[in-house]
């Protein structure tokens, strides 16, 4: 992309995570086995409450300590080495929070997320992980910490 404003090469802003696949450039780096991986997860975490005074909700799977979150990779000369995961539409112990939530793999499902099809990729951005199946941990940990006007005693 260039500017309208310049006519110069404009660099892509970052992206934490997918939420449409069918837009440039997810759908082609979707469509290939080698770009997808397994983003491995203890727990993922979204702000709640009132701006200013959010907190860290954490959500999980029962049973599993660690989970996966169905991801992709690529290198470039932008970005250089870079993932992100695939958001879906959030289940019902999530929608209080947030409106979306990472794609979470069963164990069975990872093999068919890193080496299915295209349309087996779009299936799971398409389901919703199982209500009975997640967590909710709310905490009173601030999302944002407010930074102190005090210098730190060691530079004092």
């Amino acid at each position: 992309m260039k500017s309208k404003v310049t006519g110069q090469p404009i660099k892509p802003k970052a992206v934490n995570n997918i939420a449409d696949l069918n837009g440039y450039p997810w759908r082609f780096i979707a469509s290939k086995p080698e770009h997808r991986c397994l983003i491995p997860l203890t727990g993922f975490c979204e702000a709640e409450g009132e701006k200013g005074a959010m907190t860290r909700t954490w959500f999980g799977v029962k049973g599993q300590p660690i989970f996966a979150w169905a991801g992709m990779w690529d290198r470039g000369d932008t970005w250089g080495n870079w993932y992100s995961g695939v958001m879906t539409d959030c289940n019902a112990v999530v929608r209080p929070v947030h409106d979306r939530m990472p794609v979470l793999l069963h164990e069975e499902d990872c093999d068919r997320w890193l080496h299915g099809s295209l349309d087996d990729v779009i299936a799971f951005k398409e389901r919703c992980f199982p209500d009975e199946m997640t967590t909710i941990e709310r905490t009173a940990d601030l999302w944002f910490k407010r930074k102190s006007a005090e210098a730190p005693a060691s530079l004092i």
